[in-house]
């Protein structure tokens, strides 16, 4: 962020009154902050984060169009290359959605409806993670910045032992799947999806701890929250807007590659 011009920030919140209360309460609890826009539902608030490039970003867990999450995702996707992304403040009426919001990089989460005493805290955070931002990192370097973001701490301590065979549950059996068979890993609110051309089970495990825990080198993030085994790409297709997705041996689907991940893609 540019110490020349003030932060901004976009309010994205279906209900009018409180959209208009936060608001309120931003501008007493921080009246530096320039309020970009705001937005009624998860589309408009996509739109306006792409316009305006805000600092910060408001989400109302619960939208219309996109949810607070899909918001953040989406924005993360479109989100130009060599730019310090939005810090992301989640907005929920349930405790519940806390786990999720901070499993989606965000700085902090509000219960609605938002106190002046709990925003402080809120827009103390924000202020400590703006004034620590480094500059912004080159192309090649966005990986590394997005997984810092994803999981909002240091990268994970080697762990004593490197996991070779994942266990993975599927009904009342337990399916034994060696890493090198893995054709992606991909992570879910509360799991980890583990894709093999024999098909998918779920494991109950951070996508964190799982890059901490296996034994191999053969695969590579493409998105915050997609692992690819590198040996099972075929090719790297290249839509009009400039996305890429992946075809991979072992799945049928298409896999999106996030913009930030885009380059590792480029024709050499």
């Amino acid at each position: 962020m540019s110490t020349t011009r003030a932060p901004s920030a976009v309010i994205a919140e279906d209900e009018p009154v409180l959209a208009r209360t936060l608001r309120r309460l931003l501008e007493q609890a921080w009246p530096e902050l320039h309020i970009a826009g705001l937005a009624e539902d998860g589309l408009q608030a996509t739109e306006l984060a792409l316009t305006h490039a805000p600092d910060i970003m408001f989400l109302d867990i619960k939208m219309p169009g996109r949810n607070g999450i899909e918001v953040a995702e989406a924005v993360a996707d479109e989100w130009p290359d060599g730019s310090a992304e939005p810090l992301f403040v989640f907005i929920t009426a349930y405790d519940a959605y806390a786990v999720a919001a901070f499993e989606h990089a965000a700085v902090d989460y509000l219960l609605k409806p938002a106190t002046g005493e709990r925003l402080a805290q809120t827009v103390q955070r924000l202020k400590t993670r703006l004034s620590e931002r480094a500059p912004v990192p080159s192309e090649g370097d966005m990986a590394q910045v997005m997984q810092r973001m994803q999981y909002m701490a240091a990268p994970p301590a080697e762990p004593r032992e490197r996991i070779k065979v994942i266990r993975a549950g599927v009904g009342n059996t337990v399916r034994m799947i060696p890493v090198s068979d893995v054709v992606c890993f991909e992570a879910t609110e509360k799991y980890v999806n583990v894709v093999t051309a024999a098909g998918e089970a779920l494991v109950r495990m951070s996508l964190r701890e799982l890059m901490a825990s296996i034994d191999s080198t053969d695969f590579m993030q493409v998105h915050r929250s997609v692992l690819v085994n590198s040996n099972t790409i075929v090719s790297a297709t290249r839509d009009e807007n400039g996305h890429y997705s992946l075809n991979l041996r072992g799945l049928a689907r298409p896999l999106k590659v996030s913009r930030a991940f885009s380059h590792l893609f480029r024709p050499m």
